[in-house]
């Protein structure tokens, strides 16, 4: 099935949706044209495109219809189907895949969409809002299961809940996190949460470039910005780009704070620590090894939730290794790499490495935890180049 393979690749991909409207922010961009924005999407890297064919969203059949005749990419007909004709149309429209709402189909209902989508070719988005949702797609056996943020009566989203939820999901199933997703942090957290996509929708078509907007999403590596001890660094990191902030809480360390900082939601906070982890709320918990002879141990791993994400490759403490970057373009996985990174460095870094993201600290500084600005700025802009 070809919507359910693209999604299915390594690393994080998107969904990315068409819609003109939507209940909770009402006219988005009226004027949208579907088959321009779709081919837009796929340029950009998307690895399928959902298309609202609800007029509750501004959409219909024919705009399907639109991106099909202009684009190859898989495609998700969205709307509210409970019927074999539903199916037939999206099959008929160019549609690779139907979403499946379980807030308004029970089991029996959902079983028999399953299998008949099955016939026609199709493959389905199976849609949970809570946990016992959610159960129902794995028990009914859904191939492709999405947790979706938005709470459909009130329009709030919960983003805490839907990360617990994805990380739930089977690892046999293709798991999509979806809404409330507007910047690389929080794809990042849905992707180090389980998921194998994310569906995006309005954070795209609010932008004044929907393509572009996208392609900033799903770009790599995030870039780290480490041993922050205060507000203004924090925020200087933020209004940078950074994407991922980074407190040390060893004791024994220059850049020791006692605590981890409040951060924007464009970013996601890392504890990081010297033999185990303790509690602090950060998002993620870096933890590197003992040493007897230096503050910390050369590598550490990236942790969520007490699973390892990464793999943090740095320098020996105050040292050096030539064959650094070779080796860490040999590790598998997720890959954080540090050690002496500042923007005179980091883009050659980046293409020697193809790293999941990078990380700098000591060569951003006027001293032991007090940031350089304009160092922040400039590193985070060669990062993201």
């Amino acid at each position: 099935m070809r919507f359910r393979d693209a999604l299915g690749a390594s690393g994080l991909s998107a969904i990315a949706e068409i819609k003109r409207r939507s209940p909770s922010l009402g006219d988005i961009r009226p004027d949208a044209d579907p088959a321009q924005i779709a081919a837009g999407y796929e340029r950009a890297g998307a690895a399928a495109i959902s298309v609202l064919v609800d007029e509750r969203f501004g959409g219909d059949w024919d705009d399907l219809r639109a991106a099909r005749a202009h684009v190859r990419s898989p495609l998700l007909a969205k709307g509210f189907f409970s019927t074999e004709e539903h199916l037939r149309t999206a099959k008929e429209a160019g549609a690779d895949a139907v979403l499946l709402l379980l807030r308004d189909l029970d089991d029996r209902q959902t079983a028999t969409l399953l299998a008949l989508a099955g016939e026609l070719g199709l493959d389905t988005l199976v849609e949970a809002h809570d946990a016992a949702e959610l159960e129902r797609a794995i028990v009914l056996g859904a191939p492709v299961i999405g947790v979706n943020a938005r709470d459909l009566a009130t329009f709030k989203i919960d983003r805490h809940t839907q990360l617990d939820l994805v990380a739930r999901i089977p690892a046999d199933r293709v798991a999509i996190a979806e809404s409330g997703i507007h910047n690389r942090a929080q794809g990042a957290a849905a992707e180090l949460a389980g998921a194998n996509a994310i569906l995006v929708g309005s954070a795209l078509m609010q932008a004044p470039d929907p393509a572009e907007k996208l392609a900033e999403l799903l770009s790599r590596p995030l870039v780290k910005v480490c041993g922050l001890t205060r507000e203004e660094d924090v925020a200087a990191a933020a209004e940078a780009g950074a994407d991922l902030a980074g407190f040390v809480l060893a004791p024994a360390s220059p850049r020791a704070t006692n605590d981890v900082l409040d951060v924007p939601e464009t970013m996601l906070s890392v504890a990081v620590w010297v033999g185990e982890a303790g509690a602090t709320g950060a998002d993620l918990d870096q933890v590197h090894e003992r040493s007897a002879s230096a503050v910390r141990g050369r590598d550490a791993v990236l942790l969520r939730g007490g699973e390892t994400v990464a793999t943090h490759l740095d320098l020996p403490w105050e040292g050096d290794d030539p064959h650094h970057w070779e080796h860490a373009a040999s590790v598998d996985g997720r890959v954080v790499l540090a050690g002496g990174l500042a923007a005179d460095n980091v883009r050659a870094a980046i293409e020697a490495v193809h790293p999941w993201a990078v990380d700098a600290s000591s060569r951003l500084e006027h001293e032991p935890g007090i940031k350089d600005h304009d160092a922040v700025r400039a590193y985070v802009e060669a990062a993201r180049a």
